[in-house]
């Protein structure tokens, strides 16, 4: 077994999380499942596996076209996964080709060790071929932008004019931002005491403050006292719009992890009912206001299913923060763009309608709702609401920055979002 710490273990662990998305499943829960069976590693080194298999990943169709000129046939998952990530790495640090290579051959003596002279001569000959690795990746789409072919021309129907710069930024480190409990400290003091640990930020509109560099959340001075939340910026913006008021009466109709729950308060005295219909992520919700010094009304429950939770009393205000194909946060869950189907924003689309006119009969007249998604395809933001506008005569559209609804673009301050404020005029 490679001695914890080396590259040899970080490219063995992250080899075990990338078969895993490979099989279909869900790159966050099956790094939180192997953290939990090594309590004993050390932050760098679980920093260090998860940095390999996420950026492996965001990469992944160029690691695949290289190794499709390779080899014939592929390799069983966990040695394929080993070889992606040596060849990200490769990419990343040529000048270290040598080590990588050495390292890569250890992790598959540790894994599959009848495979070590394979991994050794397919990543020896790719760095032969070095020269040809930037022709082979412009020769498909997938590959030259690291997205799928259906989901690069549904964006480029949904964004024309900026679609491939979407794209690359889809392929970056995701910024870093944090939120400050105006109930518990200012932004000014909060951003002196960041300075002071020697973290730099900027401040960003809605006072967002966002890091120079990302740092671990124990880092963070204030965050165990609850002065600090991590939130993307982008996600701050739902607070600031949804623009509730002291004593309103307010739905968070999908909660979890509750993020904008704690902003909403943060901002406001309200009754708030936070829904979740996943009973095992409701718990984080709860977790994160005890952390703030907040409370509220926290229910299991499919928001759809009125007779369920609804007592009959309609809200002031709405957050509809709907499940999605959350491609607009794709950099932060690399899986994602290898894991959806095209079809699935259909059926992402058919629950947000759902959801939508569900919600909306527990909206009191001249209330408002904000609908919320992290998706940058149009069919889930700007087409969704026109047709819900079309069945339903009493909702008037609120403009945002003097348009009809707004479209975040992921950036390098914040990750993309679409919002719209929707008013029940009778």
């Amino acid at each position: 077994m490679p001695a914890t710490g080396s590259l040899a273990h970080s490219v063995q662990q992250a080899a075990q999380l990338i078969a895993a998305v490979l099989d279909g499943g869900n790159l966050t829960a099956a790094y939180e499942r192997l953290t939990a069976r090594h309590p004993e590693w050390p932050d760098a080194s679980r920093g260090a596996v998860r940095d390999l298999a996420w950026s492996t990943l965001r990469e992944y169709g160029r690691g695949d076209a290289i190794l499709g000129r390779l080899m014939r046939s592929p390799p069983p998952p966990v040695v394929r996964a080993i070889l992606l990530v040596g060849l990200h790495r490769l990419m990343q640090r040529p000048e270290q080709a040598y080590t990588i290579v050495d390292q890569c051959v250890e992790a598959t003596a540790a894994t599959m060790p009848g495979l070590k002279a394979t991994v050794n001569g397919v990543l020896r000959n790719a760095l032969r071929q070095r020269e040809a690795w930037q022709g082979w990746i412009e020769a498909s789409e997938p590959a030259r932008h690291a997205h799928p072919q259906w989901w690069i021309d549904l964006l480029r129907r949904s964004q024309p004019q900026r679609w491939a710069e979407v794209l690359a930024v889809g392929n970056l480190h995701p910024p870093m931002s944090v939120r400050v409990n105006r109930r518990r400290i200012d932004v000014e003091v909060a951003q002196a005491k960041l300075a002071g640990a020697g973290i730099e930020t900027r401040r960003l509109d809605d006072d967002a403050l966002l890091l120079a560099r990302p740092v671990g959340v124990g880092q963070l001075p204030g965050f165990a006292e609850g002065e600090l939340s991590v939130q993307d910026a982008g996600a701050q913006r739902a607070a600031v719009l949804l623009d509730a008021r002291d004593g309103d009466r307010v739905l968070d109709a999908c909660a979890a992890p509750g993020g904008k729950t704690a902003h909403l308060l943060e901002r406001n005295e309200l009754e708030l009912l936070a829904l979740e219909q996943d009973p095992e992520r409701a718990p984080r919700i709860v977790r994160n206001l005890e952390r703030l010094g907040l409370s509220a009304r926290v229910e299991v429950a499919d928001c759809c299913a009125l007779d369920d939770w609804w007592d009959g009393r309609p809200f002031d205000r709405i957050l509809a923060d709907v499940p999605c194909s959350a491609s607009g946060v794709v950099r932060r869950h690399p899986d994602i763009k290898w894991l959806r189907r095209p079809e699935d924003i259909a059926a992402f689309a058919a629950t947000q309608s759902r959801i939508l006119d569900a919600l909306w009969r527990t909206l009191a007249p001249g209330g408002t709702m904000l609908y919320v998604t992290c998706s940058v395809f149009d069919a889930e933001n700007a087409a969704q609401i026109a047709r819900f506008c079309e069945r339903h005569s009493d909702a008037q559209r609120l403009a945002i920055d003097d348009r009809p609804d707004c479209q975040l673009l992921p950036s390098a301050e914040h990750d993309g979002f679409y919002f719209a404020r929707l008013r029940k005029f009778r």
